[in-house]
């Protein structure tokens, strides 16, 4: 599934890794980590005009054409004011300004938000959730966005069109041979109706993806109840090491078909907001398309695992 060339520069040990599949390559150095880029998580601090809070939403927020929010929970769904998709929805996931940890109702209300802004629009859809402002968020109350358009996110639209080639001459689903070949590795993490692992050419630090039975938006409530479990337990293993900060993004197919793609979602953890603006992804990430990761993906699976 993956290649290796490991190297010894000096005392520092580097490893590049490239998915074969894909193409996507990585350079993974664990002597990085005595950079100590990460800080302690300090909570964000109140904010009276934060337009999340439940004092300012309703009337800080757009509405659908219908002139409505869809409310689920203390959850809270709209249009995003500054789209940069043909869809995009903001779900306010907690009335809470400062999320820190979630309870599973909190995140299944905001994917259930989520999935019913789906309802009747066509496309490639994703859900998505920058996590603190070192992760992206311009805001820091708890929010995950929905997009959907014409064209799949590049990400998922590389696994599409591998995805359906490697069928076509295997006879076989990638995914299905994915979950067999990490199951048998040290990346494997737990399965619960959903497939968690380290994933082996990371594109952000300890990324941990997710393999759904499933490839379309539609499907997923059927899933979203072990897809919150199992995210807890990665956001919490998260929190064990002292990061709060996460990427996370999930995509689906346009339509139900037979090109064998699984939707599948990628974590990575990024470092807690700092007041140096130290940030973890630089030149390598943004213009090599080269991740520089820091923790081996053989090494988090089996301290996840060590974990209990």
């Amino acid at each position: 599934m993956f290649s290796v060339t490991r190297l010894t520069i000096g005392e520092s040990r580097l490893e590049l890794r490239e998915e074969l599949l894909t193409g996507y390559r990585c350079k993974i150095a664990p002597s990085r980590l005595n950079r100590r880029l990460d800080t302690l998580y300090r909570p964000p601090s109140p904010a009276p005009d934060c337009p999340f809070c439940r004092e300012n939403i309703f009337s800080a927020t757009p509405t659908f054409a219908g002139g409505g929010r869809i409310c689920v929970g203390e959850s809270v769904t709209f249009p995003n004011m500054f789209p940069y998709a043909e869809w995009h929805t903001v779900t306010v996931v907690t009335a809470r300004h400062d999320g820190g940890t979630f309870s599973r109702s909190e995140i299944l209300d905001a994917l259930t938000g989520q999935i019913r802004a789906f309802e009747g629009i066509e496309g490639y859809k994703s859900i998505n959730w920058n996590y603190l402002s070192s992760a992206g968020a311009s805001i820091a109350h708890p929010h995950i966005q929905g997009l959907a358009g014409q064209r799949a996110p590049a990400l998922a639209e590389h696994y599409l069109l591998q995805g359906a080639r490697y069928m076509t001459r295997t006879g076989r689903s990638y995914w299905d041979d994915l979950a067999d070949y990490e199951g048998n590795s040290p990346r494997f993490m737990f399965k619960n109706e959903l497939f968690w692992y380290a994933h082996h050419v990371p594109l952000g630090e300890r990324e941990v993806r997710c393999i759904l039975p499933i490839s379309t938006c539609e499907e997923f409530s059927s899933y979203t109840g072990p897809f919150v479990d199992g995210l807890l337990r990665v956001l919490s293993f998260y929190r064990d090491l002292g990061t709060y900060a996460f990427n996370m993004a999930l995509f689906f197919d346009k339509s139900k078909n037979r090109n064998g793609f699984s939707s599948f979602c990628s974590i990575i953890s990024r470092i807690n907001p700092n007041a140096t603006s130290t940030s973890d992804t630089a030149f390598m990430e943004r213009l090599h398309f080269e991740p520089v990761i820091l923790t081996l993906p053989e090494k988090f699976g089996q301290d996840f695992k060590d974990r209990g």
